[in-house]
């Protein structure tokens, strides 16, 4: 570990990883379910994502306290050569199940051109863009959806209906890093309310209502009342089309389904989620090269006018920490040393 101010310490990835597998094996986590989340989160700090990154092993252990996942649960996967892959992660958590099912999802997309990968029964609490920057390092084109618990109003509406219900899509590009973007379909993630819960200070306008149905930036206030689908309707119908694809679709719980098993535990939601992955050997019609370099063009017409393409700041993120270790809040990595005992 390197100081690198008073409110936050630099960490070797090896090193963060080994201490958030140490965490979760003390919370009681079979070792696969440990090292698969701890991958997960470290690749959240690593990329500066801190709604995503360690501060999830807190999270997590509050899960672990409410009772309801099973901590040694094995995933069971069923391929059966069509295109879709279902995993029943059996009331675990969620990325060790994914990790389980991702052979057989590049598997049917290189067969089919289309694979679909079905989770059901799992405990979902991490960002999606690791899963599907997974899929786009096979080659393949990824959307990843899935629900969570009833936070969200409907445009139009104060009461929870949605979960924050991302959406994060993949391209594969030359070179090291895809095309990624992974966004909630709420105005703000639930982690970053919590993280301004945590901070005590307020959100950005628009985020959510009080339990009055009353504008407010105050996270205690809109946790208790509602948050709000960014883009108003546009959000909000998108919000509903991740309840009923990774949701009715699959056979498995939506928002309030989700909510109403948690039953004010404050764990996790509880839930599927839906992994599409494209091949676009198969899909392109032939020479996909061809048509890898028109993407290409699309990317540099988005570049070389200054914008910038989504994940630009995670992958510099990315290379300061290979460099000089993952940045994490002093306080945080006190308040995980303690849970690692």
């Amino acid at each position: 570990m390197t100081s690198t101010s008073t409110d936050s310490v630099r960490i070797p990835l090896a090193e963060l990883q080994d201490l958030a597998c140490r965490v979760l094996l003390r919370q009681g986590l079979s070792r696969p379910h440990a090292e698969a989340m701890a991958r997960t989160v470290v690749a959240g700090q690593r990329d500066d994502c801190q709604s995503h990154g360690v501060y999830r092993l807190v999270t997590c252990a509050q899960t672990i306290r409410a009772g309801k996942v099973d901590l040694q649960a094995e995933p069971v996967v069923a391929a059966t050569g069509g295109a879709v892959v279902q995993v029943d992660a059996r009331y675990g958590f969620s990325p060790l199940a994914f990790e389980r099912g991702l052979p057989a999802l590049v598997e049917a997309a290189r067969t089919q051109g289309v694979g679909a990968l079905v989770i059901r029964h799992c405990f979902h609490f991490s960002a999606l863009w690791p899963e599907v920057e997974a899929v786009t390092g096979h080659g393949l084109a990824a959307l990843a959806l899935t629900p969570s618990h009833a936070w969200v109003a409907p445009a139009g509406g104060r009461q929870p209906v949605f979960g924050t219900n991302p959406i994060a899509f993949g391209w594969p590009r030359p070179g090291p890093h895809p095309f990624v973007f992974d966004f909630a379909t709420s105005a703000i993630a639930r982690g970053d309310l919590e993280l301004h819960r945590r901070a005590g200070t307020p959100l950005p306008d628009g985020c959510g209502v009080d339990a009055q149905g009353r504008p407010s930036t105050d996270p205690v206030a809109v946790a208790q009342g509602a948050m709000l689908a960014f883009g108003g309707h546009k959000g909000s119908a998108l919000s509903a089309m991740v309840e009923l694809m990774a949701g009715a679709l699959i056979g498995d719980w939506m928002s309030q389904e989700s909510l109403a098993f948690d039953e004010g535990a404050g764990a996790a939601p509880c839930h599927g989620e839906l992994v599409l992955a494209f091949d676009p050997a198969r899909l392109s019609g032939g020479d996909p090269a061809a048509h890898q370099q028109r993407a290409e063009q699309l990317f540099a017409a988005i570049t070389g006018q200054g914008a910038r393409l989504p994940s630009q700041r995670r992958y510099a993120a990315r290379q300061r920490s290979l460099a000089e270790g993952a940045a994490v809040p002093r306080a945080l990595y006190e308040e995980i040393l303690a849970l690692a005992g």
